[in-house]
């Protein structure tokens, strides 16, 4: 920031300094000329014919430095064929008179004619009444003092918008040092927080900077959610496997005949805990992902074509909005559809239909099937792990419970009810737009 205004300073003064020297250099010169055309004019009109056809002024010059030999202002009339009427401060020296232009304006120029004295010289051809001659009228005055005047002025300006280009460097390197003070102290709370010493940026900050910190309140707000569910789940699949492990020693320590059979059963309660309890690890960790995004619809295809493969006598039907997006990572979608829709073709008639409906700023996805279906005193019980009603078919009992957990993970829900249209369960699963 302070590289850049430096640049932008410097370019601007220096355009800006270029500019004011120019004008104020030309007003400077042009003032000069001014008085030169001045004096010309007024040593015309002062001018007549002598009887001898020389040129005379009726009055003489009021300039008093036109009868200082080399005083630095001069004046001279010439004309063809006649002698040069020269001004007594040239005293042995004569002005240029250049042919190359002949005109009744006045004409002024740069003369570097005499050694070491630069020269301004105004001129001007005039025909004087009672002669024929056109007499070349010059004023000249040494440009020492218009040049001594541009030096004081370039160095003025040079000096002034030097401490200016100074000044404004030092105040935008303050601005942005005073502007970016907040960002080190939100630095120093952070370092602050990392080792122990706070909790939160508590501190009041500008309302630039204020949005920034709020924000990492809240990641910290978030990450402190994290680990406590982390723990608290940590805490669950541990106490979800001591049951299993007790009963395992117990049997080792007695050296029960049935060991072998209540190491498998017990080792098959535990597997599904920890299937379940990773099921939740992993939707967890997928959430924090803002961009997750699923189509509902190419994953009701995919577990359609599942299913078709396992359940051979069941016919799974699609209907509804094919463009349907929901905030859930696809493999998450995938493993909750994969567990309603199967459940629905193995305790099922035959038949399972699923519509996709878009309820702002919902996503419903109902699941019908032309079974049995539940009663409704015990449809909340199916969401407890390892609960089953039906134990004659294979299965652990986890698939709702592990529905229902993603589900509420991403801040979708999961209800039971009755299918009026095939008579059997209706399981509607609600999870954000995407």
């Amino acid at each position: 920031m302070i590289v850049v205004a430096a640049f932008w300073i410097t370019t601007l003064l220096l355009t800006g300094g270029f500019a004011l020297d120019r004008v104020l250099s030309a007003s400077i010169v042009q003032n000069f000329d001014d008085q030169l055309k001045y004096v010309l004019n007024g040593m015309i009109a002062a001018s007549e014919i002598g009887p001898d056809g020389e040129v005379r002024f009726n009055r003489p010059p009021a300039d008093q430095r036109f009868i200082e030999p080399y005083s630095g202002v001069y004046f001279q009339v010439s004309g063809s064929g006649a002698d040069t009427f020269p001004s007594r401060s040239l005293w042995d020296r004569r002005l240029r008179v250049v042919d190359e232009h002949q005109d009744v304006n006045v004409h002024v120029y740069n003369s570097n004619e005499f050694d070491g004295e630069p020269l301004r010289i105004s001129e001007r051809d005039v025909i004087l009444p009672g002669s024929k001659v056109r007499w070349r009228f010059q004023v000249a005055q040494s440009r020492e003092m218009i040049d001594t005047q541009i030096r004081q002025l370039r160095s003025t300006l040079f000096w002034s918008f030097f401490a200016l280009g100074i000044g404004l460097l030092i105040l935008a390197a303050l601005q942005t040092f005073y502007g970016l003070w907040p960002l080190r102290r939100v630095r120093q709370d952070v370092a602050a927080i990392r080792s122990g010493a706070k909790t939160r940026i508590d501190e009041n900050f500008p309302v630039e900077v204020r949005p920034l910190t709020e924000e990492i309140n809240q990641l910290l707000a978030h990450s402190e959610e994290q680990a406590e569910e982390a723990r608290r789940h940590a805490g669950n699949l541990a106490h979800a496997l001591k049951t299993p492990l007790t009963v395992i020693t117990n049997a080792a320590t007695a050296r029960s005949p049935d060991l072998p059979e209540t190491v498998f059963r017990e080792a098959i309660v535990m597997r599904r805990q920890v299937d379940h309890h990773l099921a939740r690890a992993r939707a967890i960790g997928r959430r924090a992902s803002v961009h997750a995004r699923a189509t509902v619809w190419d994953s009701l295809q995919s577990v359609q074509r599942a299913v078709d493969r396992l359940y051979e006598k069941v016919t799974v039907d699609i209907a509804g909005d094919k463009t349907a997006q929901v905030r859930v990572e696809r493999q998450d979608l995938d493993e909750m559809l994969g567990n309603l829709v199967e459940n629905a073709a193995k305790y099922g008639g035959g038949r399972v239909f699923v519509t996709v409906e878009r309820q702002a700023p919902m996503i419903d996805i109902i699941i019908e099937d032309d079974g049995e279906g539940i009663p409704k005193q015990q449809r909340e019980t199916l969401f407890q792990r390892g609960a089953r009603l039906d134990t004659d078919k294979p299965g652990t009992g986890l698939g709702l419970a592990i529905v229902r957990d993603v589900a509420e993970i991403y801040g979708g829900t999961i209800t039971l009810e009755e299918s009026e249209d095939l008579g059997g369960l209706l399981a509607r699963l609600s999870l954000p737009a995407g």
